[in-house]
């Protein structure tokens, strides 16, 4: 499939779709699977609760020479054992993105118990659409140390491999999901972009790899979104060629409405939101009514000129507001429900509206 006609696709989700950002809090497979196949547009469950290769950056990094991590999921690389498997692993990585013979990158059941479990399920119920994710190559450098506690980034050459190994990993996982025979929404977690700046030359580079990674999984025929959890330059990654933006609606809708002409050429583009509508920090207090009130007014005034919440609303896709691993399995369940509830009350605002006026053929 094209990029243009993956594009195209989002016509056709489901109005207002609901889907999850990626992680839950059970440590039973079934329960992950249940919860993830409940939602409009199913995801993969990543399940990190007691298996700490689960949290997002040592998944993205499964494979890595020297690669540590404790039980929080924070990873380090031993530099002597990068540097004795470097030139193999290099070596691998350079054939499986030349050839496209991916299926060695995928997920192993130690880093993603439901993956494999969740690629039969998709195919058995022959889904339209189907959401997998992946840290993303910026946080998952931010994030990584050195057995010398320097930063990921400070050790010649490491950057580089973490960039082409998650490209291969969401490569693959895209390839993967359309042998499923589903449309992938593939989305890169990215909340370490809260960080980048225009400043720094090596955050040029960061946004530079992520306009290639995005086209790259284009190219396999998915729909790519990144989910920023925290504000940052948000017309860097509505100018990065996505499908789809992941924000959190509390923290973040109004300053991404903001970019006005960046947000402009998004929307022209085809492209759409995803709105993390139902809050994760659950010490906050909300009512879902007075969300959903909030959401349909900040658009209402300040989307781009030519560009209506009753044109676009029916793609905007709705999530909670960031992964749910660190809630109890009755906060995330509850979460949930309100997402289902949020959509409720914006199909029933959408069906009040009154239909565009056509103009009339005859005289």
């Amino acid at each position: 499939m094209s990029a243009s006609a993956a594009r195209r696709a989002l016509a056709l989700l489901p109005t207002h779709a609901t889907t999850g950002i990626g992680s839950l809090p059970y440590t039973q497979l079934e329960s992950g699977l249940r919860t993830a196949f409940a939602l409009d547009i199913p995801f993969l469950p990543q399940l990190p609760v007691g298996r700490p290769a689960e949290f997002m950056i040592p998944q993205a990094l499964e494979g890595l020479p020297g690669l540590g991590f404790d039980e929080a999921g924070r990873c380090t690389v031993d530099l002597a054992a990068w540097s004795a498997g470097r030139e193999a692993f290099e070596a691998r990585l350079e054939a499986a993105l030349s050839s496209g013979a991916l299926e060695s990158f995928e997920p192993s059941p130690e880093a993603c118990l439901a993956w494999r479990p969740f690629l039969g399920e998709v195919e058995r119920r022959a889904l339209a659409f189907a959401k997998a994710q992946l840290a993303g190559p910026f946080t998952v450098s931010l994030a990584t140390r050195t057995s010398e506690g320097r930063g990921a980034l400070e050790e010649p050459g490491l950057d580089t491999a973490i960039f082409r190994l998650t490209r291969a990993r969401a490569r693959a996982m895209v390839k993967a999901l359309r042998r499923a025979g589903t449309t992938p929404l593939f989305f890169l977690d990215e909340p370490g972009w809260a960080a980048f700046s225009r400043a720094d030359p090596w955050h040029q580079r960061a946004s530079h790899e992520l306009r290639l990674l995005v086209e790259a999984l284009q190219r396999e025929g998915a729909l790519v979104g990144v989910h920023c959890c925290g504000n940052t330059d948000w017309a860097s990654l509505l100018d990065a060629g996505l499908d789809v933006l992941s924000l959190d609606v509390r923290l973040s809708l109004d300053a991404v409405l903001e970019e006005t002409g960046p947000l402009a050429r998004f929307l022209d583009s085809g492209a759409t939101l995803s709105l993390g509508i139902i809050p994760t920090d659950l010490a906050s207090t909300y009512d879902v009514g007075e969300l959903v009130d909030a959401v349909e007014v900040s658009l209402e005034a300040a989307l781009p000129p030519g560009h209506s919440l009753e044109q676009m609303g029916g793609q905007m896709l709705l999530t909670p507001a960031c992964g749910l691993a660190l809630r109890t399995e009755l906060d995330a369940e509850r979460v949930l429900e309100q997402l289902a509830e949020a959509r409720r009350r914006l199909l029933d605002a959408r069906a009040a509206r009154p239909s565009p006026v056509r103009p009339s053929l005859v005289s």
